[in-house]
């Protein structure tokens, strides 16, 4: 016997907007041929029966409260006001219900344009990361001439930074650069059109040196695969990856690591010359930093550069 979802239609609450109940069947007469239940096979059906009973009692009990959805009188400006003091409080929770209802309910106008707006920024200062990158994706698509668009890509991409790390990761120092970096891709890509097609504008310095940070992060990534690959014996994997990185990062903290990767699977191939060409370049292009007393480089990894925005 199946079952299906359905949504309860009308006006609920706000916290249980999406409230699904979980609907049984009618139950059908058995055939001739059918097996009758047995006492035996209620007793153990029931334990199913009840738990499931209870969870719909649990799930019920979650979405009582006083019906009344959230609801503010007055005019859009008094409710944009009300909102920046909240914003301002720090009240981010209470600043995203009124912004949200200006939006709904005056979506033509002046207050509602620039809700749309507040809404990014409390959406992300209130950690709901998705939900302010879903709120820039759509003021860029309707907005693409506003004067303020090259905001919606800055907190689009401080959104999309923030989402690549988490608070583990920075209680316990993890590099960073041992995870997909799916999220420093896309905030890259929004830091990278705001430079490019708004550089005048007041956040195009702080997105600069964020991309400096993002590409140090996606070479780092790939010069741990190519070491994965070293590990495994993959030789041509790691090289590929190694000689990628030098590509498309070229100038990165990692390259000089990289070179040192190539130089090494070289080796393992019995390609001497190239290794030789390989530890010589590597050589040439490490700073004065970059090199110790003894005149051989220090390890990238000791210098933690997954750090500068923790």
């Amino acid at each position: 016997m199946s079952a299906t979802w359905i949504t309860a239609p009308g006006s609920v609450p706000g916290s249980c907007a999406g409230a699904r109940f979980y609907i049984l069947p009618p139950l059908r007469r058995p055939a001739s041929g059918d097996r009758v239940p047995t006492p035996a096979s209620f007793r153990r059906s029931f334990p199913a029966a009840l738990f499931v009973a209870v969870l719909s009692m649990a799930v019920l009990a979650g979405c009582q409260g006083d019906g009344k959805e959230f609801d503010m009188p007055g005019s859009p400006e008094r409710i944009l006001a009300d909102s920046r003091k909240d914003l301002k409080s720090g009240n981010f929770p209470a600043a995203i219900q009124k912004l949200e209802l200006l939006e709904a309910r005056y979506p033509f106008t002046e207050p509602a344009k620039q809700a749309q707006i507040d809404l990014i920024y409390a959406y992300y200062r209130n950690r709901e990361t998705e939900s302010a990158i879903d709120q820039a994706d759509q003021f860029i698509r309707e907005n693409p001439t506003h004067p303020r668009v090259d905001y919606a890509y800055y907190i689009r991409g401080l959104s999309q930074f923030e989402a690549g790390t988490n608070w583990l990761e920075r209680a316990f120092d993890v590099d960073p650069a041992r995870r997909p970096p799916q999220e420093a891709r896309s905030a890259f890509q929004s830091f990278q059109l705001l430079v490019q097609q708004y550089p005048k504008s007041p956040y195009a310095a702080d997105s600069q040196q964020r991309m400096v940070y993002l590409r140090n992060r996606l070479a780092a990534y790939e010069l741990a695969v190519a070491r994965y690959y070293m590990k495994r014996g993959a030789y041509v994997g790691a090289l590929n990856r190694a000689r990628g990185l030098i590509e498309q990062y070229d100038g990165a903290d990692s390259v000089p690591q990289a070179l040192k990767v190539m130089a090494e699977a070289y080796r393992r191939l019995n390609m001497d010359d190239l290794a030789q060409v390989a530890d010589r370049v590597r050589q040439e292009n490490l700073s004065p930093d970059e090199v110790g007393a003894t005149g051989k480089s220090k390890s990238a990894d000791s210098d933690a550069w997954w750090k500068i925005w923790n």
